[in-house]
């Protein structure tokens, strides 16, 4: 049932004892007058009253959008779905319109919105990752007896050319032989992988890749624990294509089954990865002259990833290491440093993590919290520390269920009132700007400014006001954050949707977040006046077939 809720709401109060009891026949008329002056002296004494006669405080009026939002909650697209919506005035935390508001569904990547905030707040937004190379035996001239370490702490931002930077430094520190092995310690974090009940079928995409404290990513998008391979057809029909890996590492193996066909011929490239190892297949076909396909795939065990890319820096800079590889040992007390690498800030982090909804990110900085506030780098550790945070900015936290950092999981339920909460509580914290910031922007076409919203309320007036974050599941999908209404009042929203058979609900969404922008005089259809198209980054805020634009890895999306 929708609800408007106004502070104080109508009252009518009682006359308190002893109040004036005529002990003879009066007439109604002056028995009213001061029965009404008693009322009002009451009302005004609590607030609840204006001018005197008044008997009861009006109601606040029904925002204008109200109505609005009512009928774009009627759309087809919604029958037999759940829906849990609160939309509050931003500075005072009043609700404005709520439906279902502390019904638990899933909030797939809202979930986010707990987790970096919780970030922000105890990592603080300057904190950094080092990942350290440690010398652990006798240095005799340019030779080490003993082993040479990679130490990660969880970094999710470090490139091949960052590891390439660390194995120059240690050739820099006059060590060309090692005699022993190159240990990776990934031993911050434990050896759990992957999240409670994150689907099987996902395990080879780059959004599902593994968790260790010492990884890689193959850009700067920060997909941590992933290859981008770039899929080119060949000139002919018949030919196999040619698949370039990056970073290129010998790590990853990789399977070309496919073919080149016709060029009217279909497209049907399929990656996969195996589980439990690193055959990556290349399968189907791809058409002569077609536009290269690009996929991105985790790997299994990302701390060997870490560590093969690695040892082939070392080798690159002349510096031999005779043992094996070892995985998963700590370094010893007393190992020399003899490079180190520092990620960017947090408040810089946040920027790809809530852009382009980092999965890997959110679970890195939960395991992360996890060992900052209890020394103990588990999922346990780390949901402990955002729950206790969420608690301090008053999240019933006993009413919400999370089980990983990013919302990849379906266990997690929580409804819209706790991340209204959280929306309202953070605008008072000193980072609040940094992470507001970090929120996709709706039609902002730069996609470290717009994200996952980027092509979403393009023409409206939510353009480039809106601030939230998407989130999308195989029926549950979900948009939080910010927008300004048309009389410059900040509102916060959080649209929670599940259970729906719709390929998509997106259209649904900012159509609600249009009519608050708009103040209900338009919903989604109109353009803002004077607005000219910017190009062909411009997308129509209308209802999305099939997957949203977050889950199409491609620039070109």
């Amino acid at each position: 049932m929708t609800r408007l809720t106004s502070p104080g709401g109508a009252r009518s109060p009682h006359l308190p004892p002893g109040t004036y009891r005529p002990s003879r026949p009066v007439s109604w008329s002056r028995t009213r007058t001061k029965v009404v002056a008693v009322t009002a002296g009451i009302a005004l004494a609590l607030g609840t009253g204006g001018s005197a006669g008044a008997r009861t405080a009006a109601p606040a009026p029904a925002p204008s959008w109200q109505k609005a939002v009512d009928r774009i909650l009627a759309d087809k697209r919604l029958d037999g779905a759940a829906t849990s919506i609160v939309i509050s005035d931003a500075e005072s935390g009043r609700v404005l319109y709520d439906r279902n508001p502390g019904k638990r569904l899933m909030p797939a990547s809202n979930t986010k919105l707990l987790t970096s905030a919780a970030a922000m707040d105890l990592l603080g937004p300057g904190y950094r990752y080092r990942t350290d190379v440690l010398a652990d035996g006798d240095r005799s001239g340019d030779r080490l007896d003993g082993d040479l370490y990679v130490r990660g702490t969880g970094d999710p931002t470090l490139l091949a050319k960052d590891y390439d930077a660390m194995a120059a430094d240690v050739a820099a520190a006059g060590i060309k032989t090692v005699t022993g092995k190159l240990v990776a310690d990934d031993t911050r974090f434990d050896t759990q992988r992957l999240g409670r009940s994150w689907a099987a079928d996902d395990e080879s995409a780059y959004y599902s890749s593994q968790i260790s404290a010492l990884s890689l990513a193959p850009d700067t998008d920060y997909d941590t624990g992933n290859v981008y391979l770039e899929i080119v057809p060949g000139s002919t029909a018949g030919e196999k294509p040619k698949v370039k890996v990056t970073p290129s590492n010998d790590y990853a193996d990789v399977d070309v089954t496919a073919t080149t066909v016709a060029g009217n011929g279909e497209n049907t490239i399929s990656v996969d990865r195996e589980h439990g190892g690193n055959t990556i297949t290349v399968s189907g076909g791809i058409p002569v002259g077609a536009d290269p396909e690009e996929s991105w795939t985790s790997v299994w065990e990302p701390t060997g990833y870490a560590a093969s890319v690695f040892a082939d820096a070392l080798e690159r800079h002349g510096v031999e290491v005779a043992g094996k590889t070892e995985l998963g040992k700590a370094t010893p007390d007393g190992a020399e440093r003899v490079a180190r690498h520092s990620s960017m800030p947090l408040k810089k982090i946040t920027v790809p993590f809530m852009k382009l909804s980092n999965n890997n990110h959110a679970e890195v900085l939960t395991k992360t919290m996890g060992d900052e506030s209890a020394g103990k780098g588990t999922w346990s550790a780390g949901l402990k520390a955002i729950e206790g945070f969420l608690k301090k900015e008053g999240v019933d936290t006993g009413t919400l269920r999370q089980v990983d950092g990013s919302g990849l999981s379906r266990m997690d339920n929580v409804s819209a009132r706790h991340i209204s909460t959280l929306l309202h509580s953070v605008r008072k914290k000193p980072w609040f700007k940094q992470w507001y910031d970090a929120l996709p922007i709706a039609c902002a076409g730069d996609r470290m400014t717009g994200g996952t919203l980027r092509s979403r309320m393009c023409d409206t007036p939510a353009e480039g006001n809106a601030h939230a974050k998407t989130g999308s599941l195989t029926g549950a999908s979900a948009l939080s954050g910010y927008v300004t209404d048309a009389d410059g009042r900040k509102l916060t929203f959080s649209i929670i949707l599940n259970n729906y058979l719709a390929d998509s609900v997106k259209g649904i969404e900012d159509s609600i977040v249009v009519a608050l922008a708009s103040d209900g005089r338009e919903t989604g259809s109109g353009k803002k006046p004077g607005t000219k198209g910017k190009g062909e980054d411009r997308r129509p805020s209308g209802p999305l077939v099939g997957p949203e634009c977050s889950w199409k890895k491609p620039a070109r999306c």
